[in-house]
This record gives C-alpha cells, sequence and structure tokens, in this order.
C-alpha cells in the first residue's frame, strides 16, 4: 500500500536545500508572490497537514480560526515567534515549531561586525568613496573608535550573547552582561553580570543588544536607558527592532551622545524611519544576521526535522511551549 506524502503548505521563499527537501518529504503547495496569506490560506489550506512560514507572515487568531482540522503543525522559518498567534494556535490543537541555535555563531559575528562597521564609519566612508568625494588618505581623515580593549555589554546572554561573548573576548574586549538570570560560570566565561540596568548601561562602551522581542523588551533602550551610556557609546542591535525606542535612538545619535549604531532590524520592516537614513553616523544592513548559506541550510533542515517529528507522533527538540 502507497501511503500519500503529508501536505505541507509553504508562505515564504526558502533556499534550495530547503526546497528540494520538501519536495522530497511532502506534497507541497506554494503561496505564490504577491498573494495575499488569509486568501492563500483560504484555498490551498484544506486537507493540509503542516505550515511552513516565515516572519513576514502573520498568522493571527483570525487566521487560525478558518484552518482546517487537518492541520498538526505550524513551522516557521525564525527563532522568535511573535509573527504568530501561539496561544489560538496550541487552542486548535496546533504544535509549533521552530529554529534555535543554528543561527547564533551567523548572528553573533554579525553583530560584531556591525559595532565594528559603526566604531570605524565604514558606511559614511563608502559613501564617500562611491561619490567621488574622497580627496586621499589623511592623518586626520574620518578617525573612528577602536573596539578591542573596551568594554561590550551585552543585553541578552543566550546562545547569540554568549557566542557573541567569546568572539569578544579574543579581540581583548571585557564583556559586561544583563540578563534574566546569571549564568553558571562555566557559561559565564568571567563575564560581569549585572543585576540592574543602571550598572550595567554605566560600563557599556559598545553596547549588543542580543534580547528576544515582545512585550517585556519593547523600547527597552529608550532615552531613560540611553542617557546613562557612557558619552559616545557604539550600539548594534541584530535582534529585534522593538528593543529600540527609534525616536530616543536618533536623537542621541544627533547630540552625538550616541556616537554611532549599527542597525540590522526595523520594527516595521521592510520600512525603515527615515530618520536613519539622514544620519551618516548610522550602519544600515536590511536583516542580514543570519543571512549565510550555511546557516539558512540549517534553519531550513531544523524545522522540517520538527515539522516531520510532530506529524511522526515524536516530540521534536525545537517545539515551542
Amino acid at each position: 500500500m502507497i501511503t500519500k506524502p503529508p501536505t505541507l503548505l509553504i508562505t515564504c521563499a526558502l533556499p534550495d536545500a530547503t526546497n528540494t527537501r520538501a519536495a522530497r518529504e511532502f506534497t507541497v503547495r506554494r503561496k505564490p508572490q504577491g498573494v495575499d496569506l488569509r486568501s492563500f490560506l483560504a484555498s490551498a489550506a484544506a486537507g493540509a497537514d503542516a505550515i511552513l512560514c516565515s516572519p513576514a507572515n502573520r498568522i493571527d487568531a483570525a487566521s487560525v480560526g478558518k484552518l482546517p482540522p487537518t492541520l498538526r503543525v505550524l513551522g516557521t522559518f525564525s527563532v522568535g515567534y511573535e509573527h504568530v498567534d501561539v496561544a489560538a494556535l496550541h487552542q486548535a490543537g496546533i504544535a509549533i515549531v521552530n529554529t534555535p541555535g543554528v543561527l547564533s555563531a551567523a548572528t553573533a559575528e554579525f553583530t560584531l561586525l556591525l559595532l565594528l562597521a559603526a566604531a570605524r564609519r565604514a558606511s559614511e566612508g563608502e559613501r564617500i568613496l562611491r561619490a567621488g568625494k574622497w580627496a586621499g588618505w589623511s592623518p586626520a581623515g574620518a578617525l573612528g573608535t577602536q573596539i578591542s580593549g573596551k568594554n561590550l555589554g551585552i543585553f541578552g546572554m543566550g546562545r547569540i550573547g554568549q557566542t557573541l561573548a567569546g568572539i569578544a573576548r579574543a579581540m581583548g574586549m571585557a564583556v559586561h552582561y544583563r540578563n534574566r538570570a546569571r549564568l553558571p560560570p562555566n557559561l559565564e566565561q568571567n563575564a560581569t553580570y549585572h543585576d540592574n540596568d543602571a550598572s550595567f548601561l554605566a560600563a557599556s562602551q559598545c553596547l549588543a543588544l542580543c534580547a528576544p522581542g515582545g512585550d517585556a523588551t519593547r523600547h527597552w533602550l529608550n532615552a531613560a536607558r540611553i542617557a546613562r551610556l557612557p558619552a559616545g557609546a557604539i550600539i548594534a542591535n541584530a535582534a529585534r527592532g522593538s528593543l529600540i525606542d527609534d525616536a530616543a535612538l536618533v536623537a542621541a545619535l544627533q547630540t552625538g551622545h550616541v556616537a554611532a549604531a549599527g542597525l540590522d532590524v526595523f520594527v516595521a520592516e521592510p520600512a525603515v524611519p527615515e530618520a536613519y537614513l539622514a544620519l551618516e553616523n548610522v550602519v544600515l544592513t536590511p536583516h542580514l544576521g543570519s543571512a549565510t548559506a550555511e546557516t539558512r541550510n540549517a534553519m531550513g533542515h531544523l524545522v522540517l526535522d520538527g515539522i516531520s517529528a510532530v506529524l511522526a507522533g515524536e516530540v521534536p527538540s525545537n517545539l515551542v511551549g
């Protein structure tokens, strides 16, 4: 007896390796580009067993209410899952799997790259070069800030934060961190734990945001906290746009209290606040933190592993909640 492969709805563009595996293991239905997500689900979800989506696909309670009773699992090609209504999915008996762990190295190294690029005025320098305005090397030209030997403050010491800390130590940076709880010594690796924002921010000559999104961290970096940073601080964010109060950061960049920032994520992506575009001391990148072939392929395999495990009646390691 030939068993029909389970049906998987794919709502986003995926790496080739993920597409190839999905086509081999599932009957795939894909959302065409430009088609509204709700319209696609309404027309294609009947009899489906699983959904594979991304943070660009918001699946709210209204969408969940229209999903068929055959649907057993939703996989999200991301670590975060703020874009799906977890409570509504669980109430409907639909499991959720994500992609934790595999993007730590790529996102950590990119966060450090943002810090370096911002501190060394790389984006500003490239614009000058491309515009044909470079007059040649000068001892006083385009002076930035050296980050080796500085204090690095890491807000959120999960997998990405810990990986970033290891890279920073190799550059001679002293690591300070703010976290929901102190890490055990084998994970802390001589980093300095702060149980309050005041001492943490005062120590953070460079600040890397590595915390999850959500209501608990929304606008964590606001005007009051920015004021506690040392004058001339450098900030990098490759985590969540919601962590930053954009108006407060723009004001601090304009006054120079924050010397520079590197930003890879934004609260209303793909829109970027106009005020950032007008500033020379900001490096802006389009959500590239995990964008390596190795990482994205690993993410694809992990989310498909989780979907397959749920459909086989198993409990996957990447089950949410």
